[in-house]
C-alpha cells in the first residue's frame, strides 16, 4: 500500500487550496489527514468513513476544512478554506479499516506528508 500526497504549497491567510492524497494497492474503509507543526505532536484534522458515509473534523477547521473522497479514484482531498497562520504544517494522509476514534496510531499506513504554509 503506498499513499501519495500533493496540493501543498504556500497561501495567504484567508486563502484556499487543495490536498489530494492517492491510494494504491487498495481500498480501506477510512481516509483522514493529521498535521504536524514545528515543535508539536501530530495531531487529527478530518477523517472520512466510506461505509457509513460520515465525515469527522477537528474543532479547529470545522466550517473551513472539507474532506471527500473519490472511491472510483482512491483519492481523498481536503479543501483547506478561510486558511490561517495556525494551519501551517506538514500535512499527512492516512488509511484504516477499523474503527480509528480519531487517533493516529488507529491508522495503519501513512503518506509522505505535504507542507502547507499560510502566510498573515
Amino acid at each position: 500500500v503506498q499513499l501519495q500526497a500533493s496540493g501543498g504549497g504556500l497561501v495567504q491567510a484567508g486563502g484556499s487550496l487543495t490536498l489530494s492524497c492517492a491510494a494504491s494497492g487498495r481500498t480501506f474503509n477510512t481516509m483522514g489527514w493529521f498535521r504536524q507543526a514545528p515543535g508539536k505532536e501530530r495531531e487529527f484534522v478530518a477523517e472520512i468513513n466510506w461505509s457509513i458515509s460520515s465525515a469527522k473534523y477537528a474543532d479547529s477547521v470545522k466550517g473551513r476544512f472539507t474532506i471527500s473522497r473519490d472511491n472510483a479514484k482512491n483519492t481523498v482531498y481536503l479543501q483547506v478554506n478561510s486558511s490561517k497562520p495556525e494551519d501551517t504544517a506538514v500535512y499527512y494522509c492516512a488509511v484504516a479499516d477499523r474503527y480509528t476514534g480519531l487517533k493516529a496510531r488507529s491508522y495503519d499506513y501513512w503518506g509522505q506528508g505535504t507542507q502547507v504554509t499560510v502566510s498573515s
